[in-house]
Order: C-alpha cells, then structure tokens, then sequence
C-alpha cells in the first residue's frame, strides 16, 4: 500500500517543488518505489524531473478531465531507478473551470491514483501555490501533507489558513487525512533570522517537525535548470545529503 503524501503551501517560493523532486529522487536511492505526481500547472516538477514536456502525449489534465486511463500518463524517469512521474502541462489551468459543473469533483484523482496505489511504496504530490481546486483534490487522494517553510521573516504567514484548509479537507471529505509535517527550507546558518524563525514556529506550531532542516544552497538552485534533482546534479553537496536525511525521516514514519 503505497503512502501518498501532498507537499503544499499556498505561499509560493517556500521550496516546494525543489522538496517535491528531492524527496522523490532520495525516496528512489532508497530503493523505495517511487510515483511523483505534479498537480502544479507550472510544471516545474515535471521539468526538474528531467521530463521535456514537449515529448509528453498525456498529462494529468487528461486525466482528469476523462480523456484518458492512469496507466498512459505515467512516464518513467530515464535517469532515476525506482521513480516515475505524472507529468504536467500549462492546460491543467484550465481544470479548474472544466471541473466546476463536475460529480464529485473534489475526488476526480483520488479515484484515478488509488487504482495504481499499490504498485508504489510512496506517492509524492506536488500541489499548486494556491488553496484551489486542484489542491483540495491533492488533499483527498493524501494520506498526510507536509508543509516546506521558508526561513525567513513571514513564515508563519498564511500556514493558519493552510492548516484550516487541511482541517475543512479531513472533516468534510478526507477523514484520514492528517499532517505529516513541516520541513524548513533555505535556512542560512549565517543569519539569526533563520535561527529565530525556526524557534518561533517551534513555539507556535503543535505539529510534527522534521529535524532535517533544508539549507539555502546554490547547488540546490541549480539543479533544476538542468533536469536532474540534487543527488544525481552533486550528490556530495549539503542540498542532497539533507534531502537524504529528510527521506529517511520520511521512511522511519511509516
């Protein structure tokens, strides 16, 4: 039975993509079947996964406006063993609309993803930078989400409201739903900023955080220009042994 997990913020620039295509690669080191799902219609996750979008017959827009089976949409990540991606395209923007009139919109990939859940030990999705629609159908099929936080001065902007939405999401449609926590991302060693923002959301969030704390790396950043996540673009840098990190904490929850 494969764990599903939605990597959300609505607050775009927090990491998330970046903790989407890591965690997944690091997963897939592990030896860990690995199903990489990109519900953001930027498609960042997609590219960064080495996936040329062009190439791409069907993507989850397809899917979810019923155009086409789960099976032809997965695509394999020819340099990653053990991973395999649910590509994007700038259509899913479109989604939103095309689903209003919808039965049961708030479960269109839900139905889609659980019927090759056990295939996989991990299924990681990554959500738009929005409380939408798609988000809300990211939080149906999860199991838990996990939540990146940027260290810097707003961090705790807006994670009242995601945490209310995850809340509505388990009460109303998703009973099983929880937080599988929350990962700090870009902190620099350097300043005492980071440092006080990670005590502050220590003090005033009552979830579960990860002690793998992801740090503002310039390699990091440059990996996704060239297709690859961290650990295959400089597997020695701070960026891929953190994210290693983060996936065995992952691993251990299980």
């Amino acid at each position: 039975m494969g764990r599903i997990i939605a990597i959300a913020n609505q607050k775009g620039g927090v990491g998330k993509t970046t903790t989407a295509i890591n965690l997944s690669a690091c997963l897939a080191e592990k030896e860990k079947k690995v199903l990489a799902v990109d519900m953001d219609p930027q498609g960042n996750l997609t590219s960064g996964l080495g996936v040329e979008k062009e190439s791409i017959d069907n993507t989850i827009y397809d899917l979810i406006i019923g155009e086409t089976s789960i099976e032809n949409v997965i695509v394999k990540c020819n340099e990653i063993d053990n991973l395999e991606l649910i590509p994007t395209s700038i259509d899913l923007s479109a989604a939103e609309i095309e689903l209003i009139d919808q039965e049961d919109k708030e479960y269109i990939l839900r139905k889609s993803i659980h019927q090759v859940k056990d295939k996989y030990d991990f299924i990681i999705i990554d959500c738009p930078p929005s409380l939408s629609m798609l988000t809300i159908n990211a939080m149906t099929t999860a199991d838990s989400v996990l939540v990146p936080i940027q260290c810097e001065y707003y961090a705790l902007e807006g994670l009242s409201q995601l945490m209310h939405t995850v809340q509505l999401v388990k009460d109303r449609l998703n009973s099983e739903l929880e937080i599988e926590g929350v990962v700090f991302t870009m902190y620099d060693a350097r300043t005492n900023l980071s440092l006080q923002v990670v005590e502050n959301v220590k003090d005033n969030l009552e979830q579960n955080i990860y002690k793998t704390i992801i740090p503002r790396n310039i390699r990091l950043a440059e990996a996704p220009s060239y297709g690859m996540p961290i650990n295959l673009y400089d597997s020695k840098s701070a960026g891929a042994e953190s994210y290693r990190k983060l996936a065995e904490e992952v691993i251990e929850k299980e």
